[in-house]
């Protein structure tokens, strides 16, 4: 059996188009890449910073067994992250990464791309750190240049605390990070005739820009010529385009409509005109900057409108312009046709497809000149303002349909949460625009909406930071929307296991809402309820599950009934009546059974809890992978950990080896890269257990060792069915390796970190019996030192007498033996005699 601890491939966006050109470039940075850890690609816009960055992770990827992270910075608005500076740390001293404005930002960007999330009272940067430190990988931070000062501490901090991190920036100047290679992006490969001078076509044809043109000019117009006066012409434009990308991509896209000829004579014509520009600004710049603006005025005032205002967005669909950007000179039926032309005249492209509709983007350039139009109109703000709704709308309408029973269907929703996380930055930006206006109930009325998305994907952090700055507004807010908000948060508390302060905003919630008839009192029991448990106050724990049960009763809300029944249930599983809290369970089931999968999946989990209590082992994994399967269709990693942890233990009671350590590692993995301690701690120790199976000891040993320093880091109390584990691993551990080897084995692995404690069971070939030619049984050979003590130890003598013979310390002796026995998969000095008499006949003292 072959212990591997997967590892995700990243998460690379596809490649829209075929890549044209850059081998050179590809060869020579994929060897600067071998020798440095930090390499900016520098460059002015559209010269195809990103694309070869992208092209360079894609053709690296085997490289880096950690996977290939990119993060899109353009997401980051930078007058909301700056509006952020000063907010100090949340009321319940949870620390959050948006106090530190523009660092935040970038922060939680990488940290949602890689799939972490926060920990109580600890910053989302110092949990990144941590979760990255063992892995070798490449991470790539795209369009740095309005973060470049929080983008190089960043950097630095991440470069200085993980030893296999390698950095790709694109920026539009250098981070300015110790041991940065800068390497300035050059534009593509011209032709070496001069304008108007014959070239030998061949040459023409295989230079870098031109091919880039032909084949983009092919997808428009598959007949486009291709012959020797095209391709003359087609050198002139790549000539005077100075061989930058997009600016050869926004022409070849005139091929639908214009001979090559046409499109050379307007654009030298176009540059002619703006020969007399800002003469200080690179000439690159220049020539993009006089592309993109020649695209945009060669568009009919429609579509120049249409493109101003779809800058307010971070990607999009047809039905999200239809309710932003149909306004005055736009009707509603003109949007898809005028979208169509800004398709084809690559101002827009098209970026996938989701839940069956077609999403778009901009190109950044593109997006930031559309934006300074929209500006210039007066059309800004106003448009901001039409995005906030519009994405309130969509949160809303999700919302109203995600906890109800009936339709839609579960499939359904899970598309809908898919939804939810797609438009993320829209989100954002809509949640920007609120605290910068001020709007505080809007901006609450958002946040309760997108509550289930934050809670269900584990972006606590992320929800946390918002809810806080639009309470701290002071604006008027109904009492009903403010009372939800307070229960929300209070959840959100909870998972970050700021049990105070989620006591403190469920009681807030509680005492409004019994002012009020539209409040959230259900909830406010419920956390009440939760959080006493957490504090072993049973009787008030369950005083307030049953207040939640009938408060949610009297509401008339079905999903509050369901999970307050579901906490009552874990309240009197507690207690040790197992019988009534199976009863409790059922009846949540039955509440929850045609309602939300995320609510069905968590009920499910307390019944496998419930069948593992009863010794119903064959039940509980049933329970476990039903819950597991629906958190997998929305990508809960923590629940999907516990999970997966729940099953590893049910299969090591039932000896089955194989899966225990698929389940117990997958488990770890997702612990490990969510930078989950608490998670990692219990990890550990079911691993360590693991290894006790497995015959290995000493490696058992280290494990428990690195498992209670994890537990130690974190202040967490083991539970008391830990604890048992603990002692018994170790007393039998004691027996075989004798207490000497224990104390020195179990030292090391406290001074271990949880990722190379971790790490350290992706040995292969565990399963195999020691080899009877003398060959270790799955950790390699004995050294010749090794063998030593094993002959000795053999004859019979103690540690003490085998250090006096070797002259080693008797510390150096346990570690030898504790190394021999999990070598040879043995447990007793018995069983390492009877192995020394048939493959290494002793010498002797």
């Amino acid at each position: 059996m072959t212990l591997e601890l997967a590892t995700a491939l990243g998460n690379l966006p596809a490649e829209p188009n075929s890549f044209v050109g850059r081998e050179r470039d590809l060869t020579e940075l994929a060897a600067i890449l071998g020798r440095v850890r930090a390499l900016t690609l520098c460059g002015p816009g559209g010269i195809g910073k990103t694309r070869l960055a992208l092209r360079l992770g894609a053709v690296l990827g085997a490289q880096y067994p950690g996977g290939v992270w990119f993060a899109d910075l353009a997401d980051v608005d930078l007058d909301e992250a700056r509006a952020a500076v000063g907010a100090g740390r949340l009321v319940t001293g949870i620390p959050t990464e948006a106090a530190a404005g523009e660092a935040g930002r970038v922060v939680a960007l990488v940290t949602a791309a890689l799939g972490i999330r926060q920990e109580a009272d600890r910053l989302l940067a110092d949990t990144l750190a941590e979760a990255l430190r063992p892995r070798a990988m490449l991470l790539i931070l795209d369009t740095c240049e309005h973060l470049v000062q929080a983008c190089a501490e960043f950097v630095q901090r991440l470069l200085a605390g993980c030893p296999g991190l390698r950095v790709i920036a694109t920026s539009r100047e250098p981070l300015g990070v110790r041991g940065e290679f800068i390497w300035r992006v050059p534009p593509l490969g011209l032709p070496q005739a001069a304008p108007g001078e014959v070239a030998d076509a061949g040459e023409v044809a295989r230079c870098e820009a031109v091919q880039l043109f032909l084949e983009r000019a092919t997808a428009m117009r598959p007949d486009f010529g291709r012959g020797e006066g095209s391709l003359a012409a087609v050198a002139d434009i790549c000539r005077t385009l100075d061989g930058v990308p997009l600016a050869i991509e926004l022409a070849a896209a005139r091929a639908r409509a214009l001979s090559v000829e046409q499109i050379a004579a307007r654009l030298a014509d176009r540059f002619e005109l703006l020969a007399h520009g800002d003469r200080t600004a690179p000439p690159r710049q220049q020539t993009l900057r006089a592309t993109v603006e020649w695209s945009y005025e060669l568009l009919n005032p429609a579509e120049q409108l249409l493109l101003s205002r779809l800058s307010v967005f971070h990607g999009w669909t047809l039905e999200m312009a239809e309710r932003v950007c149909a306004q005055g000179q736009i009707s509603p039926a003109e949007v898809l046709n005028l979208l169509r032309a800004l398709i084809d005249k690559s101002l827009v492209s098209m970026d996938g497809e989701l839940n069956g509709d077609a999403r778009y983007r901009l190109l950044d350039t593109v997006r930031g000149l559309a934006a300074e139009h929209a500006a210039a109109a007066g059309e800004l703000g106003a448009l901001r303002a039409a995005h906030r709704d519009c994405m309130l709308g969509i949160a809303e309408e999700i919302a109203a349909v995600a906890y109800v029973r009936g339709e839609p269907s579960w499939p359904e929703r899970v598309a809908l949460y898919h939804q939810v996380r797609t438009d993320r930055a829209n989100f954002n930006l809509a949640l920007a625009c609120c605290v910068q206006r001020g709007d505080a109930a809007e901006g609450l009325r958002l946040c309760h909406a997108l509550s289930g998305y934050w809670l269900a994907s584990g972006e606590v952090a992320e929800g946390a930071g918002w809810f806080d700055r639009l309470l701290a507004i002071e604006a008027s807010v109904p009492a009903g929307a403010w009372a939800r908000a307070l229960a929300v948060r209070a959840e959100l508390a909870f998972e970050q296991l700021d049990y105070a302060g989620a006591a403190g905003y469920a009681r807030a919630c509680l005492e409004l809402s019994n002012r009020i008839d539209d409040g959230n009192p259900a909830s406010a029991y419920r956390l009440l309820a939760l959080t006493d448990l957490v504090s072993g106050r049973m009787a008030e724990a369950l005083a307030h599950a049953d207040a939640a049960v009938a408060a949610a009763t009297q509401m008339g809300d079905d999903w509050e009934h369901g999970v307050a029944l579901g906490a009552r249930g874990a309240v009197i599983a507690n207690q040790g009546d197992l019988t009534e809290a199976e009863k409790v369970f059922q009846r949540a089931l039955e509440v929850l059974s045609d309602n939300n999968g995320w609510g069905v999946a968590s009920v499910l989990y307390g019944l496998g809890r419930i069948a593992v209590a009863r010794r119903d082992l064959t039940g509980a994994a049933g329970y476990y992978r039903d819950a597991l399967t629906l958190y997998r269709q929305i990508d809960a990693r923590p629940e999907m950990s516990r999970c997966l942890a729940g099953l590893g233990g049910i299969a090591l009671s039932q000896a089955d080896l194989g899966t225990a350590a698929a389940s117990l590692t997958e488990s770890m993995r997702l612990s490990l890269a969510a930078g989950h301690r608490l998670a990692i701690a219990r990890g550990l120790l079911a691993l360590a257990a693991l290894a006790s199976a497995l015959g290995d000891m000493g490696q058992a040993v280290r494990l428990a060792g690195a498992a209670q320093a994890a537990n130690e880091a974190i202040g967490a109390q083991p539970s008391a069915a830990g604890n048992r584990r603990m002692d018994a691993l170790l007393d039998a551990a004691r027996g075989s390796l004798g207490p000497d080897a224990v104390a020195s084995v179990l030292a090391e692995g406290r001074a271990m970190s949880p990722h190379q404690a971790a790490a350290s069971m992706l040995a292969p070939g565990r399963e195999s019996a020691a080899a009877a030619t003398g060959a270790a049984g799955d950790g390699g050979p004995l050294s010749e030192r090794e063998r030593e003590v094993a002959r000795l130890a053999a004859g019979g003598l103690s540690n003490r007498a085998i250090a006096a013979e070797l002259y080693i310390a008797q510390a150096t002796v346990a570690r030898h033996i504790a190394n021999i026995f999990g070598k040879l998969r043995l447990t007793s000095r018995g069983q390492l005699a009877a192995w020394v008499a048939k493959n290494d006949p002793p010498a002797g003292p």
